[in-house]
């Protein structure tokens, strides 16, 4: 999705123009993380961008977006572009960590 969000219009209250730009952007994320993932993929990730246009959009956390809405509201922008691109990935597991790396305390309470 690329789409440039008026946060104001006729008749509207701004607040409830900015509860609708939010509930766009979270149906969206919902919708993409529904879709049938390709074989041997985990979950959905998100290339995000947000600004006060495409040209000013810096590239944000899917996780920060609506907080960057926001702030785009508070600063009293007339607009706001988001880009989300959807793309298949795959967890990164961890190790755990080595029995050898531990303090030899025994754990807590000895």
């Amino acid at each position: 999705m690329r789409k440039t969000f008026a946060l104001s219009a006729d008749g509207r209250h701004p607040d409830r123009v900015l509860d609708a730009v939010k509930h766009e952007i979270r149906k969206y994320l919902k919708r993409e993380r529904r879709r049938a993932l390709p074989e041997g993929m985990d979950f959905w990730d998100f290339d995000c961008k947000a600004g006060a246009d495409a040209a000013q959009a810096a590239t944000v956390h899917v996780a920060e977006l609506i907080a960057v809405v926001d702030a785009a509201a508070k600063a009293a922008n007339p607009q706001v572009y988001v880009e989300i691109l959807a793309r298949p990935a795959r967890r990164q597991w961890r190790p755990m960590p080595d029995a050898a790396a531990d303090d030899g305390s025994g754990g807590a309470g000895q």
